[in-house]
């Protein structure tokens, strides 16, 4: 067990301190040990901290002990801990200001897929709305994209099954530690994703579910997609707040309509009249969105050919596009590629003027 570990889970632990925080912390002290090494005084003059804050973390050094018990308790049972700043943390993550900074899992998971898809719906989910699901993870097959839900009983359930059962990656998201299951009833289809995917979620060992961790449990799904759909969803619940997380993320949101008047469309309809959701009538919707129609041309296959004869700042662009599957966001591909938002803004509307680029929703940018 390493000392960076046992700071970053406290870290993660202390009361009142969230994801956005825990950040800012971070990037002022450089890492978790440092923030709890920090006096009152210089804890005090970090934004959002404040006096009550600056004089409970230097007192927090019991929790280190308590970090300790999860790490030991975390590796008997087979759970992984992901720091946001490891290779091996969902990098789509990466893109949202208030991820966690850690993430556990378990299963046999990948948790940069180069394709996902988030799947949610409401609990009580109509013969129609199950059967749109099955249907849509059908159609998304032949993409090999990985489903990300959330296990609940309905819709989301539904999306992991179908997963499974067209062989694709499944990952649930949970809003309790990785020791337990909720909802319990769905167990058996948990284990079974253990082998082909897994679950993934921010809270340690020995946190019990609960109602009040599911919309932080939703941003995770919205923030791990590609692309989010809704299938059956009333006016208030977890699958509109999903898509609404999803939508303030810039993640393209697409709703199945359904028969107006009843409750689980209402959901929906008022998301595709809202714009916050576009109609979905079939998955070549959503591959037409996101750009992966074209993926798999000749280009994509040999794309060194096509921008050979480009030199300086694009040159560099796309060599750092082609090192990360041929699509970045933008403020990563700034941070990668040593090049002000300005200058990279000006010098991708140029690319995409010359045929090289194409921009795609949620400010991400792909060779064309």
């Amino acid at each position: 067990m390493t000392q960076d570990k046992l700071h970053q889970v406290a870290l993660s632990l202390i009361p009142k301190i969230g994801p956005s925080l825990s950040r800012q912390l971070i990037n002022y002290f450089s890492t978790p040990q440092q923030v709890f090494n920090a006096t009152k005084g210089k804890l005090s003059k970090i934004p959002g901290v404040g006096p009550k804050l600056s004089a409970l973390i230097p007192n927090q050094k019991e929790l280190l002990v308590k970090a300790e018990k999860i790490i030991e308790d975390s590796i008997k049972k087979g759970i992984s801990i992901h720091y946001y700043k490891e290779a091996h943390y969902p990098k789509r993550l990466m893109n949202i200001s208030d991820a966690p900074i850690l993430l556990y899992s378990v299963g046999k998971v990948d948790l940069n897929p180069p394709r996902t898809i988030g799947i949610v719906g409401t609990r009580r989910a109509t013969k129609y709305g199950l059967q749109m699901t099955e249907d849509i993870v059908a159609q998304i097959k032949p993409q090999n994209a990985s489903i990300i839900s959330g296990l609940a009983y309905g819709i989301d359930v539904k999306a992991h099954e179908s997963a499974l059962k067209q062989q694709l990656p499944t990952i649930g998201a949970m809003a309790c530690g990785l020791d337990k299951i909720y909802p319990s009833g769905n167990r058996n289809t948990a284990i079974k994703m253990l082998e082909n995917g897994g679950l993934v979620s921010e809270y340690p060992i020995g946190t019990e579910a609960d109602p009040r961790l599911f919309p932080a449990r939703n941003r995770v799904i919205a923030g791990m997609s590609d692309a989010l759909i809704v299938v059956e969803a009333a006016k208030k619940g977890g699958a509109l707040i999903s898509a609404n997380i999803a939508d303030s993320y810039d993640i393209p949101v697409f709703a199945v309509p359904g028969e107006i008047g009843n409750t689980y469309s209402e959901g929906c309809n008022l998301l595709i009249r809202n714009m916050k959701a576009a109609i979905f009538t079939s998955f070549q919707d959503v591959v037409e969105a996101l750009n992966w129609d074209v993926q798999e041309s000749t280009q994509a296959k040999n794309p060194e050919l096509k921008y050979k004869d480009l030199q300086g700042d694009e040159k560099t662009i796309v060599e750092v596009l082609l090192k990360n599957g041929q699509q970045m966001h933008i403020d990563k591909l700034s941070w990668q590629s040593q090049l002000t938002m300005s200058t990279l803004a000006s010098l991708l509307l140029q690319m995409e003027f010359a045929g090289y680029i194409k921009p795609l929703p949620g400010k991400e940018f792909r060779l064309v």
